[in-house]
């Protein structure tokens, strides 16, 4: 891709990820092409597809949160890199308003272009979430799809208005009901600083 092409797909994206996060992920592509200050056909031919371009916003998104997965796995305790993890992930899906409707359907949905990135994330939680569970550090009765939904669970709170001021209590709560006692003791011991985005 041309320097020129890059620097405008890029302005777009920076753009859309404003829009969404205003807005939520309804807002229309004629209105990101708008803000951005270039016509809807010049938005389209970067992005055909609202899909493709939520697909390339949030695929950045989405593999730094796998990428923190892995990170919390080589530098922290089983629980407390689960608990990391899941805070980060409910964290990032408040910052675009209606992502957690778009993320349950892509994962069931082998089309979407979404799917594959979800799919990776999930994956990632859910490593974090046997290696917790082989220590007897996270119940057993629970797998990724579960973690997963609880993600989008805690995000759709997050996403409403009068729910939004008990998501982070809600949060803390679901995290202590994945962890045994044993786990969750630690966990609150061992609190990392809690990621802003």
């Amino acid at each position: 891709m041309r320097a020129d092409a890059r620097k405008n797909r890029d302005h777009l994206l920076a753009v859309a990820g404003t829009a969404l996060t205003e807005e939520g992920v309804d807002v229309s592509l004629r209105d990101i092409a708008r803000r951005a200050d270039v016509g809807l056909a010049t938005l389209l031919r970067h992005f055909p597809t609202r899909e493709a371009l939520l697909d390339a916003l949030l695929r950045t998104s989405f593999d730094e949160l796998t990428a923190k997965a892995l990170e919390f796995e080589t530098s922290n305790s089983p629980e407390v890199a689960l608990v990391s993890w899941l805070r980060d992930c409910v964290a990032w899906t408040t910052e675009y308003r209606g992502v957690t409707v778009l993320m349950a359907a892509a994962i069931e949905d082998t089309d979407s272009a979404l799917h594959a990135s979800c799919v990776t994330l999930r994956a990632a939680g859910a490593r974090l979430l046997t290696r917790a569970q082989a220590v007897g550090l996270a119940r057993s009765d629970i797998d990724g799809a579960d973690l997963f939904a609880l993600v989008a669970m805690l995000a759709w709170l997050g996403d409403q208005p009068s729910l939004a001021p008990r998501a982070d209590r809600l949060t803390e709560l679901v995290a202590s009901a994945i962890l045994t006692s044993t786990g969750s003791s630690r966990a609150k011991g061992e609190r990392p600083p809690q990621s802003r985005g």
